[in-house]
């Protein structure tokens, strides 16, 4: 074999190798953060709000107990409304909300019994009526 054949050879594994690359990455699935992402940028600066106003008030106690797999949130008297919004970023299919009902318990307890182990991040959003507040904690189940 000579030197032409053999740079045609690598020509052709190259492209092959090329090609290859290019149908796994078509493959690959991937998932945006949020559908809305754009318009949820523009409106950034109420959620910069709502970090500081949570920052100035005592911080929200969630524990997750590993032994009974379960969630338990310590919650404020003065809450109104307010939604628990489980963000698994791995899969955007496993994404879900609870909304807190006005006349709530101090403690709300959520099960994970029935979550996919790994990470998640747990996102409070929560109201006194006058202000809003957002908190999130992340955690391996």
């Amino acid at each position: 074999m000579n030197w032409g054949k053999s740079i045609v050879l690598v020509f052709i594994v190259f492209a092959g190798f090329i090609g290859f690359m290019i149908y796994r990455m078509c493959r690959q699935r991937v998932d945006l953060v949020r559908d809305d992402y754009y318009q949820t940028e523009i409106a950034y600066q109420q959620q910069i709000n709502r970090l500081v106003n949570a920052s100035q008030k005592k911080p929200l106690d969630m524990t997750y107990h590993a032994d009974v797999q379960q969630i338990a949130f310590v919650l404020p008297t003065t809450l109104h409304r307010g939604v628990i919004y489980f963000y698994r970023p791995s899969d955007r299919a496993q994404d879900f909300n609870l909304r807190i009902p006005d006349i709530h318990p101090a403690r709300q307890v959520v099960s994970t019994a029935k979550l996919a182990r790994g990470f998640w991040r747990v996102q409070l959003t929560w109201s006194d009526g006058q202000r809003d507040y957002y908190t999130e904690q992340d955690v391996y189940l």
